[in-house]
């Protein structure tokens, strides 16, 4: 499995990296991908939106199921990816660069509370 050390993550399978503006970029785990299968939709964010942390942000559909991706701080969307609801099938192929939303957090000491590489990777197994 795939888990990138400068990443964080979430026990949904949620992966988070932090900007050097102050913003985060979140998307979904290789093993999330993997458990999805062939992605065919994906609904994301209204740029603006508030989010509380946990709360469903985006739906990801393939041809095994519907799943949320849940907003792994609470904080604002500033941005999405609209190339991944064009082409969802890019999230099979890379989960790591095709990324979902970018959101500014509310606190930024909450990414402390996220699961590094090693505990995503033992919570994943």
């Amino acid at each position: 499995m795939n888990v990138p050390v400068d990443l964080k993550y979430t026990k949904s399978h949620e992966w988070v990296r932090a900007e050097a503006d102050g913003t985060i970029t979140v998307g979904i785990t290789e093993h999330a991908q993997d458990l999805l299968g062939d992605l065919v939709f994906i609904e994301l964010p209204a740029v603006g939106k508030v989010l509380a942390a946990g709360q469903e942000t985006v739906v990801v559909e393939s041809v095994k199921a519907a799943a949320d991706v849940y907003a792994p701080v609470a904080g604002t969307v500033t941005a999405v990816n609209p190339a991944v609801a064009d082409a969802p099938e890019s999230v099979n192929t890379d989960s790591y660069t095709a990324w979902l939303f970018r959101m500014k957090p509310d606190q930024p000491g909450d990414l402390d509370t996220l699961l590094d590489a090693a505990a995503y990777a033992a919570s994943a197994e």
